[in-house]
Order: structure tokens, then C-alpha cells, then sequence
């Protein structure tokens, strides 16, 4: 009769920590000394105990033909002398369901006929348990001298085996410990992997949201600050390029896709290489802005996904530039010799992904002979200022930022300074992402 697909099911009591500690102690025989050796690491306590607190029980499911034949087993006992529960199952329909989440450890007879098995698969009850529970410690059970079948059911995926007529209690109450403990250190080292593999690919994704600046040629210096607001987080959903095309003009822009988190960062990375592409070819203001709002609409997972946008194009003689805002902060500007201040944003137009068929007019502003802009996102003029309710808000941006180019900053000291000092305002890091870019022009 098939056996059922077995649910999802939540973390077993091992993986998430709660097994007792693993010490045994006295001479061991042969099968006690080959499970040390395997032994992942040194046991660990339950997860939020204290010195003094008792363990909880260790819980064995026994899956075998005819489990009351075992006289060892209901004597089981864990190093400190508390009693290990046992289950047994005649079968894997039984095995199932007595399968729950608090069971540490599976005993597995090898000789127990698996549902559908064809061929000379010995091992296909294993390999069947092993699928209804990934996340627990197996021992095997094997005949006496059978040690190849038993050291390949370890190489499929069993933590350990033992010889059926050679078991005593203590023998097998050190190898379950054992087993839950190399599990657990097993599950670790797993999950050390994926989490390396996620940073790896952080790191990717990362580098399509940091982009090296296309400047070769032109006499502009670039710099840029990024900072996610999640804790311990590499990537948010802010993001910005710069590129020369080959006419001279230098083109710039900023970008946040509401949210945080890698789904927001990968739209903002798609947004982001689109802007390149587009502005490559040629397209700049509400033809880009309309094209960018289309492959917004088609990448984004929920309609209700938006982002906002700034975009300057700086003429080749570096005095001129056309600005557009599809519901972005304006740029700040300083001049020598002027007081910083922000750029006209009279004609914002609506963030991308609003509004079908939104149009984003062109600004025509006069930059002068030399000037700083600062492109930035939402989230450094969003912080707190002190322990109130009031934000930073642009005016008071404005005038951070005329401190510190009045006290000599420029450039990437500049937005150090900048951003520091913002999340000394906060009093503590900032909850949103902040990207800020800033452009120079010097004679």
C-alpha cells in the first residue's frame, strides 16, 4: 500500500536546538568509538536554558517489524539519566504518522520492506525514511557482520549504524545522542553554506546597484554614498548610474523602489540597467521616464510597487542641465561662493508606476561655471532629529550640508560627513535605505 506524501512539516526539536547535551562518559566498545569519531562537535545545551535547568526528553522514533521484540529499548536512557521516549512503528505508514516534530531520532531497521521498492535496492527504506524526514537523525539497523551495507546506508545519508545483535542499552543510548548531535552540526554546516551562497549572491545583486560610474572623458568628479536601512542587510531597494555618452553629455540618476529587501533591490537593479541601456541609445527625460514606467509595470510582482526617480542630463560645456522628477526629492545644488539650495521641482511629475500614460516634463537649469550636485533618495531626509516625532526634512538637509561644505568638505568627505551626521541626528541608524550622489564641476 503507497505510503502518503508526507506534509510540510515545522523544524524538529534537533534543528532548532533543543536535543540535551551529547557527554558521554566511560570506555566505549567498538561501535561506541566509531560513532565518536564521526561526532560532528562537542554537544550543545538546549537553546535558552540555563545552568541547572533540565534538558527535555530525548524522544526515539523505532521503525522495525516487530518493535516488542527489542528488549533494549524500553530501558534507553540519556547521559544524565533521564529516560528516552520511545515510539515504535510496525511499519512506514505507522512511521508517519507517530512522526511528529518532537522526535530527535529515527531507529531504522534495514531489513523492514519499503512500499513500491523494485530491484535489488537494499537500501530503499532508507532512502524512502530519509525522504519523510530530512531534518532528523536515522541510525540504522543491520545484521552482525553486515558492516559494507551498513557503511553505505552512512554514505546515503544516515547518521550512523548498529549492529542489531550486538546492541546493549548504553550502547545505543550513546549512539542516539551522537546521531542528534551530528544532525545538528550537519544542519549548521548547511546552513552556513546557503548563507554563504546568499551573501555571494548579495554580492552579485550588489554590484548591479553599485555600478562603476561611464566617465571616461569627462572633467566631472563622481562620488556616491549607499547605505541600506536593514540591520546586518547589504542591498535595499535605492539605486543610481552615471554615464558620458558619446556627444559629451553626462547623464545621471537616482532611483527607490518603495520597500526593502532583495525583491526590491532586484527591480531596482533591473531599473537601473535599463536607464543605462536606454540612455546608450539615445533616449533621455519623458521618453525614457515612459519606457522606464513599462518595464516597471511588466518586472514588478505586485501592482501596487511603484519608484521613484531623478534624472539630470549636464550639457559638454558642463553650465547647462535638464532635469526630470517622477515623484523624487529635487537635487541640491551649491555654488562658489553661493549658499547651497535645491533645484525648481514645480513640475514633479507623478513616481513610475502610478499613473498610466503620466508624462514627466524636462527643467532647464543653469548650473554656472562651478557647481556641486547632489542627487540623493528619500531616506536621508527622512530621519528623525533628536528623540521627537520631527523629521530632518529638505530645509534641514540644506542646512546640514552648508555646514559642512562651509567647514572645507568636498567630495567623498563630503557625503561621509553628510550621512554621518544625519544618523547622529536619528540617534541611531536610519530605517531606510540612503543613496546620495554628487557631481562636481571645478576650474
Amino acid at each position: 500500500m503507497p505510503v502518503p506524501v508526507p506534509r510540510q512539516r515545522a523544524i524538529p526539536a534537533v534543528e532548532s536546538g533543543q536535543a540535551p547535551a551529547a557527554t558521554p562518559s566511560g570506555p566505549s566498545t567498538e561501535e561506541g568509538s566509531r560513532t565518536e569519531k564521526t561526532a560532528g562537535k562537542k554537544a550543545g545545551k538546549k537553546t535558552g536554558s540555563t545552568p541547572g535547568t533540565t534538558h527535555a526528553n530525548l524522544n526515539l522514533l523505532l521503525i522495525e517489524d516487530d518493535p516488542g521484540g527489542s528488549t533494549i529499548v524500553p530501558d534507553l536512557r540519556d547521559s544524565s539519566g533521564t529516560p528516552i521516549r520511545v515510539r515504535t512503528a510496525r511499519n512506514l505508514t505507522e512511521a508517519e504518522r507517530l512522526l511528529t516534530d518532537d522526535v530527535h531520532c529515527i531507529l531504522l531497521d534495514l531489513a523492514l520492506p519499503a512500499p513500491g521498492r523494485t530491484g535489488d535496492d537494499e537500501l530503499a527504506v532508507l532512502k524512502h525514511v530519509l525522504k519523510l524526514a530530512p531534518r532528523h537523525a536515522v541510525l540504522a539497523l543491520t545484521a552482525s557482520g553486515d558492516a559494507e551495507r551498513g557503511a553505505e546506508a552512512v554514505r546515503v545519508g544516515a547518521q550512523d549504524y548498529l549492529f542489531r545483535d550486538e546492541l546493549d542499552s548504553r550502547l545505543l543510548s550513546r549512539a542516539i545522542l551522537y546521531a542528534v548531535e551530528r544532525k545538528r552540526s550537519d544542519t549548521a554546516e548547511r546552513r552556513l553554506a546557503e548563507g554563504r551562497m546568499r551573501a555571494q549572491e548579495n554580492r552579485r545583486l550588489e554590484r548591479g546597484l553599485l555600478p562603476t560610474p561611464l566617465l571616461d572623458g569627462s572633467p566631472l568628479r563622481f562620488a556616491a554614498r549607499y547605505r541600506p536601512g536593514r540591520q546586518r542587510a547589504l542591498l535595499g531597494g535605492d539605486f543610481y548610474d552615471t554615464v558620458r555618452t558619446p556627444d559629451g553629455t553626462v547623464h545621471a540618476m537616482i532611483g527607490d523602489v518603495c520597500g526593502h529587501g532583495p525583491d526590491e533591490a532586484a527591480l531596482g537593479v533591473e531599473l537601473r540597467i535599463a536607464w543605462r541601456a536606454l540612455t546608450l541609445a539615445g533616449l533621455c527625460g519623458d521618453e525614457l521616464l515612459g519606457t522606464l514606467q513599462q518595464v516597471l509595470e511588466h518586472e514588478r510582482a505586485d501592482d501596487e510597487i511603484f519608484a521613484t526617480l531623478c534624472t539630470v542630463d549636464i550639457a559638454p560645456d558642463g553650465r547647462r542641465a535638464g532635469l526630470c522628477l517622477a515623484g523624487h526629492p529635487s537635487p541640491l545644488i551649491a555654488r562658489a561662493g553661493k549658499p547651497a539650495r535645491l533645484l525648481p521641482y514645480d513640475n514633479n511629475g507623478p513616481a513610475l508606476g502610478l499613473l498610466p500614460g503620466a508624462r514627466w516634463p524636462r527643467m532647464q537649469v543653469e548650473l554656472g561655471r562651478e557647481w556641486s550636485l547632489m542627487l540623493y533618495t528619500d531616506g536621508l531626509i527622512e530621519g528623525r532629529v533628536g528623540e521627537g516625532r520631527e523629521r530632518l526634512g529638505q530645509d534641514g538637509m540644506v542646512e546640514l550640508v552648508r555646514r559642512q561644505i562651509a567647514a572645507g568638505l568636498s567630495g567623498e568627505e563630503l557625503l561621509r560627513a553628510t550621512v554621518n551626521e544625519v544618523r547622529d541626528l536619528n540617534g541611531g541608524e536610519l530605517t531606510d535605505d540612503v543613496a546620495v550622489v554628487l557631481l562636481d564641476r571645478r576650474r
